[in-house]
Formats: C-alpha cells, sequence, structure tokens
C-alpha cells in the first residue's frame, strides 16, 4: 500500500522515497556477478576445499588406523612378551627341578660311592689283619717250637737238633694244644713231681 501511495505520486519512475532498495539495474548486476563468481567457486575453490577435506578425513581416518593397528601389534606384543615370560618361567622351574633332581642324585650316588670305598677299605684292613695274624701264627709257632725244643733237649739231656723231628715235635704239641689235650697249667716243670 505505501507502495501503490508513492508510485501514485510521482507517477512514473522509480521512486526517490526508498532510498535503501537498489537500483533495478544493480540488482541485475549483482545478479549476473554473483552468478559468476558462483560458477568460478563452484568450479575451482569448492572441488579443491573437498579434495583438502577428503585428504584431511583419510589422514584422521588413516592415521586412525594406524593408531589402531600400532595398539593392536602392541597388545599382540605384549601377549607374546607375557608368554615367552611364562615359558621362561616354567622353563626356570624345569632347569631348578632338574637341578635338584642331579644334585640328589650326584649326593646318592656320592654316597654309595663312599660306603663302597669304606667297605673296600674295612675288607683291605681285615685281609691286611688276617695276613698278620696268620704270619705272627707262624713266627710264634717258629718260636715256641725253637724254645720248646730247647728246653725238651735240655730237660731229656739229649739233642733234638734235627729240624724234621723238632717240626713234627712242635706240629703236635700245637694241636693237641689247640684240640684242648693239654692243658699248660697242668703241665708240671721239669724236676717237679706232679
Amino acid at each position: 500500500m505505501v507502495l501503490a501511495s508513492v508510485k501514485a505520486s510521482e507517477g512514473v519512475g522509480w521512486p526517490a522515497a526508498l532510498p535503501l532498495l537498489p537500483h533495478p539495474a544493480e540488482i541485475i548486476i549483482g545478479l549476473i556477478a554473483f552468478a559468476i563468481l558462483y560458477r568460478i567457486f563452484s568450479k575451482s575453490v569448492v572441488p579443491k576445499m573437498e579434495a583438502m577435506y577428503a585428504e584431511r578425513a583419510a589422514a584422521i581416518e588413516g592415521g586412525m588406523q594406524e593408531a589402531e593397528q600400532a595398539q593392536a601389534e602392541a597388545q599382540a606384543a605384549l601377549e607374546k612378551y607375557n608368554a615367552q615370560l611364562a615359558e621362561a618361567r616354567t622353563e626356570a622351574n624345569e632347569i631348578r627341578e632338574s637341578a635338584r633332581e642331579q644334585g640328589a642324585s650326584i649326593v646318592a650316588e656320592m654316597r654309595a660311592q663312599a660306603q663302597a670305598e669304606a667297605a673296600r677299605i674295612s675288607e683291605s684292613a681285615k685281609r691286611q689283619v688276617e695276613a698278620e695274624r696268620q704270619q705272627a701264627v707262624v713266627q710264634l709257632r717258629q718260636e715256641v717250637g725253637t724254645l720248646s725244643t730247647t728246653l725238651a733237649g735240655k730237660i731229656v739231656g739229649e739233642s733234638l737238633e734235627d729240624e724234621v723231628r723238632q717240626k713234627g715235635i712242635v706240629d703236635r704239641f700245637l694241636a693237641d694244644l689247640e684240640a684242648g689235650d693239654i692243658v699248660p697249667e697242668k703241665v708240671a716243670p721239669a724236676g717237679q713231681d706232679a
């Protein structure tokens, strides 16, 4: 209504009373300039911006994928490390148990060797004692025989120096002595009556 009254008062032409409205030629030129700029921006600037946006989105997604992949690799490495650690602990326990078993077997073997060595030494000592006893018996027989034949020769008054005879007499005397037929306390010394 205001527009119609302004037109009626002025007659023909653009109303001068509306200073905020641009002139129609400016509007047409502005629209043409806007269309040209829109076309330039839509053909050159917007595709470049979309490409940059796509690159940035791809980089972010790639970075996220790399981060996820790195995290998965880190998790796999951690699991591998834990598995190796568990394996190493198991192996250490096996080695420790094996060492204990070997130590026990070595101790048992050394104990057996020591017992065998002690038995060997004891047996050797017994043999040596027996040999020395036999040697002492032989020496004692010889000495007793010599003394007894000398004494008997003095008592009887004749020489009993014949070695074969002497040996026979001594052996018979010692055999009787061992058999218990002659008791040494009851033998009377020479010159005394029983």
